[in-house]
């Protein structure tokens, strides 16, 4: 019975280490690209997300339908029915009205932006020993900052200001995901 030595023992954790730095540099490679192309073209790239929320409500809408014939009881089959025809409508609404649906995404972006910088915050408690923490804690600042932005200066920023942001926080991400994934890769490489 051969024993493993300490270099076999830890190749397969380093390995799985070294393929989460890839897919760290591999997402942080998309983001930077769609958030140049949100930058680009803001008005596109807010019209984009405006019918992209347009039909993921529909989708929410058909699901619910879907859920009613789940044969609970007739009570909830016609809640969800009903919950389920309002996102539909709502759905077919924001598709037909996109820019009033843009304020609405703005307000509702700038949520999303302000939770997100207070998770990547929390993040950054939880790893800020590790190396190239301080990209999380870079991230929470720039989006928490971004949330406000879009707060202060709502409505006059529903149509070029949700895709320009959403193209900068994509590429603020993108970099933050880029250093993180090399520092996986040098801790890994380090330890071999």
């Amino acid at each position: 019975m051969a024993t493993a030595t300490r270099a076999e023992a830890l190749h397969e954790p380093l390995a799985f280490t070294d393929r989460v730095g890839g897919w760290l540099i591999g997402t942080a490679i998309a983001f930077l690209v769609l958030g140049t192309m949100a930058i680009l073209d803001p008005t596109a790239a807010g019209l984009i997300a405006a019918t992209l929320v347009g039909w993921l409500l529909i989708a929410s809408g058909f699901a619910h339908g879907v859920n009613a014939f789940r044969g609970e009881s007739v009570t909830r089959a016609a809640g969800q029915v009903f919950v389920g025809l309002l996102y539909v409508i709502a759905g077919l609404y924001f598709l037909a009205h996109p820019l009033i649906e843009l304020g609405t995404l703005a307000v509702s972006l700038a949520c999303v932006l302000f939770a997100e910088a207070v998770m990547d915050l929390v993040a950054w408690f939880g790893a800020r020993r590790d190396e190239g923490s301080e990209w999380l804690l870079m991230n929470a600042v720039t989006t928490a900052a971004l949330s406000v932005i879009m707060f202060f200066n709502w409505p006059s920023v529903s149509i070029e200001a949700i895709g320009a942001l959403l193209g900068l926080n994509l590429i603020l991400s993108g970099v933050s995901r880029l250093m993180l994934g090399v520092a996986e890769r040098s801790a890994a490489r380090r330890l071999v």
